[in-house]
């Protein structure tokens, strides 16, 4: 009994763990992505993009995460949905959008930029 008690506390502790993954390198790969549409809007395309793959390293490990959890699944070990884990999977999906759409954002101030409809900003402004 009490061993099931210590295996059910670890498991509750490694959904936590996995969870709290997906929230903070989503959170930082969504942060990422619009450092980068921050840094295309001043005309730093090379910045903006290097952002982009911070973006994605930080996805890469959410998604690290999110595959330990459908594993596990996948294998009859069945995690307990609770309000965390929905909102830690609501996190990573948010992000990878928001990451999406800053990689077009990029593009498009990148074309802005060089058919001259913008001017990068100076380090006066």
């Amino acid at each position: 009994m009490m061993a099931e008690k210590e295996t059910a506390e670890q498991k509750e502790q490694e959904t936590l763990e996995a969870a709290m993954g997906l929230i903070a390198n989503g959170g930082n790969a969504k942060s990422l992505a619009f450092e980068a549409i921050r840094l295309a809007k001043k005309g730093d395309i090379a910045g903006a993009r290097a952002k982009l793959k911070e973006s994605d390293d930080s996805l890469n490990e959410a998604h690290n995460s999110q595959t330990g959890m459908l594993t596990k699944e996948a294998q009859g070990d069945h995690t307990k949905v609770t309000l965390l884990v929905v909102h830690s999977q609501d996190h990573l999906m948010n992000a990878i959008t928001f990451r999406d759409l800053a990689g077009e954002m990029v593009d498009l101030y990148e074309k802005l930029f060089k058919a001259g409809a913008l001017k990068k900003e100076t380090a006066n402004k």
